[in-house]
């Protein structure tokens, strides 16, 4: 594919992705493992979690979610830690369709509104009740939008129709971004990570996203390696560049970090921003606010100094 190109049938598409190198899986784990390693500097460590808490997408997606647990989830990612208020916001706060209003309302237009969408976590429903989703959410004020692939189809080899429903989201979508969620933990293999990052990016994803968090495993180093590795290699083919969300089981800060790091000798700095790169996560911003709490002190603070999400 070059930059003007997009496949225009089920036939060029599926050429295309069958025509995709395939992954060293050996060696894909163990430059993971390699870079997850490293150690940083003090100085460096301090920027990583800053910069980590503003790559978050602050994320609250359970059936007993209420409104006022969204407007207080809110209030924690406008101001993650309200004794310091050098600790930058944090990217968004994603959250499903029908409370997307809630949000809006509590951060205004300070920080972005995430939503699922296109029935979320499976994906198992009709294209109308999909797009109908989607354009209730952004209705509501949802300038981002979450959607899951087919994962069925696109394992059974219909990859056609995960494309084009992809590209009807995103018309869907109209001005908010669209991030594409693989749920690589069901495509059994780092090939179809790196055919189903490449499938969405063609079909217009801005971000491609590892999981909904509902499916085990989530986001792996490995997994994420391949993906920033597929969004590497489409800047250069097209000229763009699309970002990348990890999601699901990202708990500490040195697990975030060790996704920086991976994020920067895979891709270079250019993806060190909330603009190409997150974190859906509902747990890693405590252990963030800790870790640097205890930079700035020496010491640790006790279990009440972070709000239990």
């Amino acid at each position: 594919m070059t930059r003007d190109q997009t496949p225009s049938n089920a036939v060029e598409l599926g050429a295309f992705l069958a025509g995709l190198p395939g992954v060293d899986e050996v060696g894909a784990r163990g430059r993971a493992a390699a870079l997850g390693t490293r150690s940083i500097k003090n100085d460096a460590k301090a920027w990583a979690l800053d910069t980590a808490i503003g790559m978050v997408d602050l994320t609250t997606l359970e059936g007993m979610d209420t409104p006022g647990k969204v407007r207080a989830m809110c209030a924690k990612a406008l101001r993650p830690d309200p004794t310091d208020p050098t600790t930058p916001s944090v990217a968004a706060v994603c959250v499903y369709g029908d409370l997307v209003d809630v949000a809006r309302g509590a951060v205004g237009d300070a920080i972005h509104v995430a939503a699922v969408a296109t029935a979320f976590p499976s994906g198992r429903a009709s294209r109308q009740v999909k797009l109908m989703d989607t354009r209730e959410a952004v209705a509501a004020g949802a300038d981002e939008i979450d959607m899951v692939i087919d994962r069925g189809a696109f394992l059974a080899g219909d990859t056609w129709r995960v494309f084009e429903e992809i590209v009807a989201i995103k018309e869907a979508c109209g001005s908010a971004h669209l991030k594409v969620i693989l749920e690589t933990g069901e495509l059994r293999t780092l090939d179809n990570v790196r055919r189903a990052s490449w499938l969405a990016m063609l079909a217009g994803a801005d971000f491609i996203k590892t999981s909904t968090g509902k499916v085990t495993p989530a986001a792996t180093p490995p997994v994420t390696l391949v993906m920033l590795e597929a969004v590497r290699d489409f800047e250069r083919v097209t000229g763009r560049r699309i970002g990348v969300k990890a999601a699901g089981g990202i708990r500490t800060a040195k697990e975030a970090i060790s996704y920086l790091v991976l994020v920067k000798e895979t891709v270079g700095d250019a993806w060190l921003t909330p603009d190409l790169f997150r974190f859906g996560a509902s747990t890693l911003l405590n252990d963030l606010l800790l870790q640097r709490q205890r930079m700035a002190t020496g010491h640790y603070s006790g279990p009440d100094y972070v709000t239990i999400d």
